[in-house]
């Protein structure tokens, strides 16, 4: 639609443009004023959760969430081995060296937790690991259509090397 080029949310656009068709219904006189209220409620509820679902995606977390756990991450893995090293060392001298293998385990499995922290942080950016809204969106869209008795029925999205987006 052209109306819905170069405007920066395409989502409030639409619903707007549906707040338009209601009102010119309502003016021809195919929906009552009752009809048109409780249409427009939706349409207002759905403006509503779009609102909240933009926060949830676009609030940022703060910084420290991102800074201090590397900078944890970074205390254990130089002072783990420290701690290893003496323990290791009175079990048998031979095996102070294993501190450095553990050490990379154990620092590896707390990098690993923050990467994925990291991920989790923006869920609906269309990454394997996200929320796949885009089969959401379209199993509601058949949803809709069907209950509508409309024919021209997009088919569900399938998964792609087992993933769904």
């Amino acid at each position: 639609m052209r109306q819905l080029e170069g405007v920066s949310n395409r989502a409030t656009q639409i619903l707007r443009l549906q707040t338009l068709d209601l009102q010119r219904l309502r003016e021809k006189g195919l929906i009552d004023d009752f009809r048109h209220m409780e249409l427009q409620g939706f349409v207002s509820a759905m403006y509503d959760e779009q609102g909240k679902s933009e926060r949830i995606k676009n609030f940022p977390f703060p910084r420290q969430y991102a800074s201090i756990p590397m900078l944890l991450i970074k205390l254990v893995s130089i002072l783990l081995p420290l701690a290893l090293i003496h323990e290791l060392e009175s079990l048998d001298p031979g095996l102070m060296w294993s501190a450095i293998p553990f050490n990379a385990i154990v620092t590896w499995v707390f990098v690993l937790m923050e990467m994925i922290g990291d991920y989790s942080e923006n869920p609906f950016e269309g990454t394997y690991n996200d929320i796949p809204i885009s089969s959401i969106s379209r199993t509601i869209e058949i949803d809709l259509k069907e209950m509508l008795g409309e024919t021209d029925i997009p088919p569900a999205i399938q998964a792609v090397d087992g993933m769904l987006m």
